[in-house]
């Protein structure tokens, strides 16, 4: 049964992983354009950091950084490659935004790639009804990034 649950980004096998992330954004993208962040980072207070795991074995990781009172962001979606193709991207993309929703968020944002090598991540997120918007937060226009977004609903 895969397990989602908040995690330490600095745990060795998720800094392995979030090690791998980054280098592959570096592959992926001139560097100027790569807002993926580091162990270190995804540590701020303002970043809420979860893993998926079977069995005790790390699947994938995501996190949600506040932005705003209303506003949230989500960070470092990753899969291991052993895992992908079992849904576990999916889970953790409902399970980020159903606690942004229980955390009272309006607004959910993320900022992914233009590149080929991101499709697949672009498709996952429009399934799930984020469409393309302008940048926001500290972003700017960038021909190498697509902004996207998923108002919520507040209950």
């Amino acid at each position: 049964m895969i397990r989602i649950e908040t995690d330490d980004p600095a745990r060795p096998d998720v800094h392995s992983l979030l090690s791998e992330h980054l280098a592959d954004m570096f592959a992926t993208s001139p560097a100027e354009s790569v807002h993926a962040l580091d162990h270190s980072a995804l540590s701020h207070e303002s970043i809420t950091f979860w893993t998926a795991r079977e069995d005790g074995v790390l699947l994938g990781c995501g996190a949600l950084k506040a932005l705003s009172p209303g506003h949230a962001e989500i960070k470092s979606m990753r899969t291991t490659a052993q895992a992908r193709g079992r849904g576990v991207a999916t889970r953790m993309l409902e399970h980020i935004v159903a606690e942004a929703g229980r955390r009272g968020f309006e607004l959910l944002s993320l900022e992914t790639g233009t590149e080929e090598y991101f499709a697949p991540a672009r498709r996952l997120y429009a399934r799930h009804g984020f469409t393309e918007c302008p940048p926001f937060g500290d972003y700017t226009l960038d021909p190498n990034s697509v902004f996207m977004e998923l108002p919520l609903s507040t209950k």
